[in-house]
């Protein structure tokens, strides 16, 4: 008696004989029919993305006028149609765009109102979120993806530019990762597989270096104009590029300045200065003071003895912020 045909997947490859179903590649046409509930700066540029990789955007949706108006601009071929109306047209994947706290009750809606149908996709954007937000969409019969793009968003065509080799966190069921590794590629990016209690921590990492690094900046940018410096990014785009490029290269070897030598005393000049015309900028001058203190100690940069001077300029003046 010959053997049964084994089920055939995505590229040609055969499913092994006991292979859970649950675990076998689903099947989704090269072109997808897709609708983006959300056309924010992230869900429009996607989905403007995706239009270029040969896929169907058929409809989104946008509360805003913003939002209408950068869908005519970057979906000129997608029709603006509520919510309801765009997961019943995204009949091969729906690309929810929305806030993160807004994501499980978006969800839950559409699956009541009997709008998400059988294997449809439904992806959402946040970095936060894993697969739990989505739940509603398995109960109806849908698949749920996590598509994350580590990336920073104006909503503009420019955007464009700036999403080939970018990552994406990816949190998938096993079925759905060659879906997944194919969209992240149509998109120009590399996917990183996030499991789902690793979320938070994940998008944690991304908001602290890049969030953070937009106040940093600008409070830098402030204080140098505080100093008579009329043009602050001149002075600062140099010099933070170079400190960015040697931190992503070569890790707490980069550090330089009065923290890492253990200058107790040009450190206390520093706060006596921010104290006296900017404040509310010390706390954040101390906070990161001390963790910088802290890797260059355990990086072998600042001997502990040389670090006693610092640290305890850096502890008393936290005990004056916090009485």
């Amino acid at each position: 008696m010959s053997a049964l045909p084994r089920p055939a997947v995505p590229g040609g490859a055969a499913v092994a004989p006991g292979t859970p179903t649950s675990a076998v590649p689903l099947v989704f046409p090269r072109a997808l029919t897709i609708g983006v509930i959300g056309s924010g700066r992230v869900g429009a540029v996607l989905a403007a993305a995706f239009t270029a990789a040969g896929h169907r955007v058929v409809a989104a949706s946008g509360r805003s006028q913003v939002s209408r108006d950068r869908i005519a601009l970057l979906l000129p071929g997608a029709a603006l149609r509520t919510p309801d109306e765009v997961a019943t047209a995204a009949t091969d994947l729906l690309l929810i765009a929305v806030p993160d706290d807004a994501i499980a009750g978006v969800v839950t809606g559409l699956a009541e109102r009997g709008r998400l149908h059988p294997g449809q996709v439904v992806a959402h954007t946040s970095g936060a979120h894993g697969l739990a937000p989505l739940a509603a969409a398995g109960a109806a019969g849908a698949h749920a993806l996590a598509l994350h793009p580590a990336m920073t968003f104006t909503g503009t065509p420019e955007d464009l530019g700036r999403l080939p080799a970018i990552s994406y966190g990816v949190t998938a069921p096993p079925q759905l990762r060659s879906l997944a590794t194919r969209l992240v590629a149509d998109l120009g990016g590399v996917p990183e597989w996030i499991d789902e209690s690793a979320r938070c921590l994940y998008h944690a990492a991304l908001a602290h270096g890049a969030n953070h690094l937009v106040t940093l900046v600008n409070e830098a940018r402030d204080r140098l104009r505080d100093a008579g410096v009329t043009r602050p990014e001149k002075v600062l785009a140099p010099l933070l590029r170079a400190a960015l490029d040697n931190a992503l290269r070569l890790g707490d070897t980069a550090l330089t300045g009065p923290v890492s030598r253990g200058d107790a005393a040009t450190v206390a000049g520093h706060l006596d200065e921010l104290d006296r015309v900017a404040p509310e900028s010390v706390p954040a001058y101390l906070a990161l003071a001390r963790r910088t203190a802290d890797r260059a100690i355990a990086d072998g940069r600042l001997r502990p003895t040389d670090a006693e001077l610092l640290l305890g300029v850096l502890a008393d003046r936290r005990k004056e912020e916090v009485g």
